[in-house]
């Protein structure tokens, strides 16, 4: 089957950052499906791995967003049957979705919205799975809740804040406040459902308290070290803070006299460690694409970058680089 790698962690600028190439079609754990892939979207995850993580074992396929179609099911599989239609965020651990064919445990795969194409349907998983965990889990935010509550989202604009945003404003009773620094963000921010819409390049602290609010809830989804101090500063005595960036150190210490709580998020870990409620990421995609297909959600795909090649994915890595994209890039069909 063809796929597409690399062989040596780097630039994305370096001739063969990314190559295709002749890959051995998986082979099925008892909970595996194959999925032909027919859609896939770009995330930081990618970028990170990608140019840090030296491949072991030949050449290493990445890509952590699919849609597809079911074509073959494993021995222990209830779920799901040949010719499903799915999506899912995959597992860092096994090699990713940037080949034609691809294994996936059924139990962190949901049915994919009818609503939607492959590719723009590739555009939700990763990121809906990481907000949905951050809001409703790591921040203890409950469906219908946080009447009175602000929520203080740091990088508004990206993947992961632009279905946040939604969430917490469809799904809760949260005065959502986001951050964005370009004319084009502060109308994707509001697009997608800030209450307010604050610039992260000027004073937060200024900004939050000219709006007479003090958050309970921070979601800070990059440059946190940049921000934490205004975090401990704004947030409400015995708030909760959740990141989901990798700050190099944090004086975590200064949330002492808040009694502040702190939260890593990181969609991966269920299936890193086949914890026992694996199964709650098939539940909450088959839940989002409920949510897509009602209307309550809405895309947050901003560009189609085309059939998946190992140009157009350098391209999107470029782009995922460039720290500039709005809401997510996809590619449709080998």
């Amino acid at each position: 089957m063809k796929a597409i790698g690399y062989n040596q962690a780097g630039p994305i600028t370096a001739a063969e950052a990314l190559i295709e190439f002749d890959a051995e079609t998986p082979e099925l754990r008892p909970r595996d499906l194959l999925v032909e892939i027919r859609g896939i979207s770009v995330n930081p995850v990618d970028v990170k791995v990608r140019s840090k993580v030296t491949p072991e074992n030949g050449t290493k396929v990445i890509g952590y967003d699919a849609a597809g179609v079911v074509q073959q099911v494993g021995s222990d599989v209830s779920k799901f049957q040949l010719g499903d239609e799915v999506f899912y965020a995959g597992d860092i651990t096994r090699p990713g979705t940037n080949s034609e064919l691809h294994a996936v445990d059924e139990r962190i795969v949901g049915k994919k919205p009818k609503s939607l194409g492959f590719g723009e349907a590739a555009g939700f998983p990763l990121t809906s799975i990481t907000a949905w965990e951050l809001l409703f889990e790591s921040l203890g935010v409950q469906e219908g809740g946080g009447k009175g509550d602000s929520l203080l989202i740091i990088g508004g604009a990206g993947g992961v804040g632009s279905i946040l945003i939604q969430l917490a404003k469809k799904l809760t009773e949260l005065t959502v406040i986001a951050t964005a620094s370009r004319p084009e963000t502060v109308e994707w921010v509001q697009k997608m459902g800030a209450d307010y819409v604050i610039n992260h390049r000027q004073s937060l602290t200024d900004q939050v308290k000219d709006l007479g609010l003090e958050p309970s809830y921070v979601a800070s989804l990059n440059a946190t070290d940049k921000h934490f101090s205004a975090i401990i500063e704004l947030i409400k005595p015995r708030g909760h803070v959740a990141l989901i960036d990798d700050p190099e150190t944090l004086d975590i210490m200064s949330g002492k006299p808040k009694a502040l709580s702190f939260s890593w998020e990181f969609m991966f870990a269920r299936s890193m460690y086949h914890t026992e409620d694996m199964e709650k990421q098939h539940e909450l995609l088959n839940r989002v694409s409920e949510l897509i297909d009602d209307g309550t959600l809405i895309s947050t795909v901003t560009n189609n970058l085309g059939k998946i090649s190992a140009e157009t994915l350098k391209n999107a890595h470029a782009q995922q680089e460039s720290g500039r994209v709005i809401g997510k890039n996809v590619l449709e069909g080998f």
